[in-house]
């Protein structure tokens, strides 16, 4: 074959390309050389601020609870005429409230700043509301306390007047610190999910329908632990059943709240934040079957109420870290701005579509 100038300075001819029939060429993918969408924010910077928060903040949601809860069940214990169970769950309610001011005011750095929060009422707040629930479940706590200590020191029982008096007053105080426990228990458990969900922290924001069902169930479930630890099984069988039923709550409305977040609950399964779930889970579970199979043996009772606390504080702590770590990566804030933007496009879209018909 003779090979021209023009061809020997090309170099050897090319095999030319098919043409594709059919249309095939036009019909191909118009992404397939796309790359994958990489999240990031100017500078590196975040583009929602993680929340600042140390082992301080989770420690007080999870006594906050244990408090709530204790209440309530000291508050049904007195009417039911459980006294040792009255008696402890009064006790436990009064020290993990205490215990959990200290650990709000650790985190503030001030004991001041907590007063500060009380000087104004701000119903649209969920700090200042949250706040206000505090002291008035506290202040309730602790007129049951001074009732218990009164009973225990035999203050009140004498024959003279001033005895007497202290009698008649510790009579009428037992029954309104029982009905105060009884209203603010609810509210202090659920009020920090709320506050969680009031920030622009990504997974915490999006989670306001599910999380105030898992620290509410989470918490009932930790105080009926603590109940089962200082209580003779004699007189805690409607407890273990209030245990499993916290239980149930709390572990359902965790799985709902992640199969409905998607992508944004990934914090939640990894890391740090991804162990600490999965321990709470299995401790709590088998807390609950503990106290409902082990449950009338004394040692068996405590190690299932250990096993229910444990579970409680692990996710307050998963929860926490979680939605810090949320923050931190932009890909979930921009996830979390384009489904609420898409949901607000559709009710928008549904609105129109009314007005029309």
């Amino acid at each position: 074959m003779t090979v021209n100038a023009f061809d020997a300075d090309r170099g050897p001819e090319l095999p030319r390309r098919r043409r594709r029939s059919g249309g095939e060429g036009r019909r191909r993918d118009p992404n397939v050389m796309v790359p994958d969408a990489q999240f990031a924010s100017y500078y590196g910077r975040h583009i929602v601020k993680p929340a600042p928060w140390g082992n301080e903040i989770p420690a007080y949601f999870f006594l906050g609870g244990l408090a709530a809860g204790s209440g309530l069940i000291g508050a049904w214990a007195h009417a039911c005429g459980y006294d040792v169970l009255r008696r402890n769950a009064r006790l436990g309610a009064m020290a993990a409230v205490g215990l959990s001011g200290g650990a709000l005011v650790a985190d503030l750095g001030r004991p001041e700043r907590f007063l500060n929060m009380m000087r104004t009422v701000k119903l649209t707040s969920p700090m200042s509301v949250g706040t206000w629930i505090f002291s008035a479940f506290s202040a309730s706590a602790g007129l049951a306390f001074a009732v218990e200590a009164a009973d225990l020191l035999g203050v009140g029982r004498g024959d003279s007047l001033p005895q007497k008096a202290i009698g008649a007053g510790v009579k009428v105080a037992a029954p309104v610190s029982s009905v105060g426990s009884a209203a603010f228990a609810a509210p202090l458990a659920a009020y920090t999910a709320v506050l969680l969900s009031d920030t622009a922290t990504p997974l915490w924001q999006e989670s306001y329908r599910e999380l105030p069902f898992v620290f509410t169930g989470s918490a009932l479930a930790a105080s009926c632990g603590l109940a089962m630890i200082t209580t003779p099984p004699a007189q805690t069988s409607e407890v273990r059943r209030l245990a499993l039923m916290g239980a149930a709550t709390d572990v359902t409305a965790y799985h709902l709240m992640a199969r409905r977040l998607g992508e944004i609950a990934e914090p939640l399964a990894h890391g740090r934040p991804g162990r600490l779930a999965r321990a709470a889970e299995v401790l709590t579970i088998g807390g609950a079957l503990g106290a409902t199979v082990l449950g009338r043996n004394r040692i068996g009772a405590a190690l299932s109420g250990l096993a229910l606390m444990a579970g409680s504080a692990y996710t307050r702590s998963a929860v926490v870290e979680a939605g810090i770590e949320s923050a931190k990566d932009p890909k979930y804030t921009v996830l979390h701005q384009k489904a609420r933007l898409a949901a607000r496009r559709a009710a928008g879209m549904r609105s129109d579509s009314i007005t029309t018909a």
